[in-house]
């Protein structure tokens, strides 16, 4: 283990450690348009990619979730790479990273008014029998659930009246804040007309957010004079193997590896909601447009109670070795995780890291703990189901790496 104060400046350090205890709500630019579970600080992000990189470098997120770091990589003038095995995690980077014109949010706006005037409970229903066939409306068609469900369907059915696709990707993202506002772990599910208003609500926010994030966009385009192919991939694929994938091999070699990978140990539903409890839905996939056939341990890389998380750190070696071959030694890479219990998951974790070869680097100006690493624990945040570890799943851990 190496020790690297040299990397900081006393400016960023304090960045860093202010961005890590913060307690502010994640907001500014599209940060706020889908509520993806354990997404980290967009201020951290911004610290950290303002610190370990400079504008045209690439940072690369492989297990991107709701794009945090893509969206402020790219408002920050780098170019921006994700990868994700969720495919919903990919909508909603793609739709976040997205640089809308001011027409094309007025147009959507324009669409969305008037949209809520016209979608009414007692209009003729236009049932998405397909995706209920497949299993995505499980658990939302109940006597307190099915006016969501069908104000969703009547809404899905205009989209055609936006002339472009990424035009009505971004109105399903904003469907699928609202459907997420009423249905996820919501014990009381609101009214189809509270519905309506609070959908008329996310647009203006979000529309105000996207146009935010590309102004920004285009400013340090210009400033760093970024020009050439295109500067955001999102792609739906595994860490494991990426360093074969031709799409990624057409970028340069990423500075700066910024991600959080699954938590071991912690069972986190990256691909359901909860609705009325615990009754899990589909849902979001239908919304977005996606398909999806995995359980839940195919996203948290095996179930949290497998004997020794074995499989968790066969997944996690095969992951970083990939990242390893596409690394240089001027790649750090940054990750946020937490553990059930820290004791022993910790020292394998970064076995396995060691193994895929990166060795850790502290920064004693940063560490907040005799371990010698910059721990932060996050308000408020609950999991889907009680842990068994020593440690509360609400505190995550800092690391830092570079190439053996």
């Amino acid at each position: 283990m190496a020790t690297a104060d040299t990397y900081l400046t006393d400016s960023s350090a304090d960045s860093i450690r202010a961005a890590v205890h913060s307690r502010e709500p994640v907001a500014g630019y599209t940060h706020s348009f889908y509520r993806y579970p354990a997404r980290f600080s967009p201020l951290f992000a911004r610290a950290i990619i303002e610190t370990f990189t400079i504008p045209g470098d690439l940072v690369l997120d492989v297990f991107m979730g709701g794009g945090t770091s893509l969206v402020e990589a790219r408002a920050l003038g780098r170019i921006a790479v994700g990868t994700d095995i969720n495919r919903l995690s990919v909508f909603i980077s793609k739709v976040k990273t997205t640089v809308f014109s001011k027409y094309e949010l007025a147009n959507i706006l324009q669409w969305a008014e008037a949209l809520v005037k016209q979608i009414k409970l007692n209009n003729p229903p236009l049932r998405a029998f397909d995706w209920a066939e497949k299993g995505y409306q499980r658990n939302i068609s109940g006597k307190s659930t099915w006016p969501i469900r069908k104000t969703i369907e009547l809404a899905l059915a205009q989209l055609d009246k936006l002339p472009e696709k990424r035009q009505q990707s971004f109105a399903r993202c904003a469907l699928l804040k609202t459907a997420q506002w009423a249905l996820d772990c919501r014990q009381e599910v609101p009214a189809a007309k509270q519905f309506r208003h609070q959908f008329l609500n996310y647009i203006e926010e979000m529309t105000r957010g996207a146009w935010e994030y590309a102004k920004a966009v285009r400013v340090g385009n210009r400033l760093y004079n970024l020009v050439g192919p295109r500067r955001t991939l999102c792609l739906n694929r595994s860490a494991a193997g990426i360093e074969a994938d031709e799409r990624i091999k057409s970028f340069p070699t990423p500075r700066l590896i910024l991600t959080s990978p699954p938590y071991p140990g912690v069972h986190v539903l990256y691909h359901r909601w909860q609705v009325e409890g615990r009754r899990e839905t589909p849902a979001p996939f239908w919304i977005a447009n996606c398909l999806d056939g995995s359980g839940a341990s195919f996203y948290t890389f095996g179930h949290r109670e497998q004997k020794d998380l074995k499989g968790y750190y066969e997944k996690a070696f095969a992951a970083f070795s990939s990242l390893a071959k596409i690394a240089d030694e001027r790649t750090i890479l940054v990750q946020l995780v937490g553990f059930s219990e820290p004791s022993w998951q910790l020292p394998k974790f970064l076995s396995v890291l060691e193994m895929a070869g990166f060795t850790e680097v502290q920064f004693p100006v940063l560490a907040n703990s005799s371990d010698g690493r910059l721990w932060r624990c996050i308000p408020n945040r609950k999991w889907y189901a009680d842990q068994k570890g020593a440690i509360a799943a609400s505190k995550e851990v800092v690391l830092f790496h570079r190439l053996s």
